[in-house]
């Protein structure tokens, strides 16, 4: 089993929002919401604590998402800057509680990452002996931060990465499905995040902020999960020349597998995994267009976003839970890929980025 190290996963939003408790196994939270239709993707959810562990995954970047955008994001979207701290704040209580409860551990620096990766070090007797799920804690989207001392505030308590827009227009910067430059204050923004050594979190940024915060930002930049425009033609995605400049400042790019992603041609709402042709063979193709631009694997990992507002019915049409992501190094290795490849793209391209980031 490949240690998996995915760099995106909305666990407290699905603890909070969705009121999905995570200590159960995926199974046992479909049957608890079956028959709900409050939220899409009820009794479809893939992620849990059990299925990550069966599944390798013993490091993963965990959010923090609660924005104020105008007009309303799909989700996690409060009316207020204070509303939207007050969520984070939750979420943070929550991901505190897990650790309490030996379900996760938080990862800051390299100390606490070498001691995680020495845990699992054999990721199945890891997984078999229920060990913490290792998380460096991510905000998505920076509307929660009401002034800028709130993110310091933020780093003292532990987030380490921020992406400065999710959808819609934010008050610092705009999501992919907008236009515009950066907000007055979102060049501050990053400037801070610079000068607290915070990581750059490109995904969901349009291009025009995108281009703006790579020339702004000095730091250590990824993008957490996102796929290549050149396969599906859509602004969520990276065109190759995206791609290419992320490559150049030594970024990972975690694949995501939302299958409005993966494969051209979807309709949210009405397409399904079965007629739209998404597997996880397909997720496998935007990972391997990254590695053909950057004539080597070194810049494509893993970024989910398994149950980022979706199940089952917005997914790969052959993954049940996200213990499927597994099967991934399998197709990396039909399709000629060597296993130090296969272990780069798993887990090891995103702990390199990360103790080269945490050694500056």
């Amino acid at each position: 089993m490949q240690l998996i190290f995915d760099a995106h996963l909305d666990l407290s939003m699905n603890a909070m929002e969705w009121n999905r408790d995570l200590r159960e196994p995926v199974s046992r939270i479909r049957e608890l919401e079956s028959g709900m239709t409050d939220m899409k993707g009820r009794g479809l959810g893939t992620t849990a604590f059990p299925d990550m562990r069966a599944a390798g995954m013993g490091i993963c970047v965990a959010t923090q998402i609660a924005g104020c955008m105008k007009p309303r994001g799909p989700v996690a979207c409060w009316e207020s800057p204070p509303q939207a701290w007050a969520m984070t704040q939750a979420q943070l209580a929550w991901y505190r509680a897990m650790e309490e409860a030996g379900e996760m551990r938080e990862i800051r620096d390299l100390k606490g990452l070498q001691a995680q990766l020495e845990l699992w070090a054999d990721p199945e007797a890891a997984a078999a002996a229920k060990a913490p799920i290792g998380y460096i804690r991510s905000l998505e989207g920076a509307d929660s931060i009401i002034t800028l001392d709130y993110l310091e505030r933020a780093w003292n308590d532990g987030l380490r990465a921020m992406g400065p827009a999710h959808y819609g227009e934010g008050r610092y910067a705009m999501g992919h499905d907008r236009l515009g430059p950066l907000k007055p204050g979102g060049r501050d923004l990053i400037k801070e995040m610079d000068r607290l050594g915070m990581i750059l979190d490109a995904t969901h940024l349009n291009d025009e902020c995108f281009w703006e915060a790579l020339d702004i930002f000095s730091g250590p930049v990824w993008a957490s999960h996102s796929n290549c425009r050149a396969l599906v033609p859509d602004v969520r995605q990276f065109t190759d020349d995206q791609i290419k400049a992320l490559i150049e400042r030594g970024s990972v790019i975690g694949a995501v597998f939302d299958a409005w992603m993966v494969v051209p041609g979807w309709i949210r709402g009405e397409t399904t995994p079965d007629e739209s042709g998404a597997t996880i063979d397909r997720v496998v193709d935007h990972i391997d267009h990254i590695c053909q631009l950057a004539g080597n694997v070194k810049h494509v990992g893993i970024g989910t976003d398994l149950d980022g507002g979706f199940g089952t019915e917005q997914c790969p049409m052959d993954l049940d839970t996200i213990a499927d992501v597994q099967t991934v190094a399998d197709r990396l290795r039909d399709r000629g890929y060597a296993e130090s490849d296969v272990t780069a793209v798993m887990s090891g391209n995103y702990l390199r980025f990360l103790e080269t980031a945490w050694a500056e």
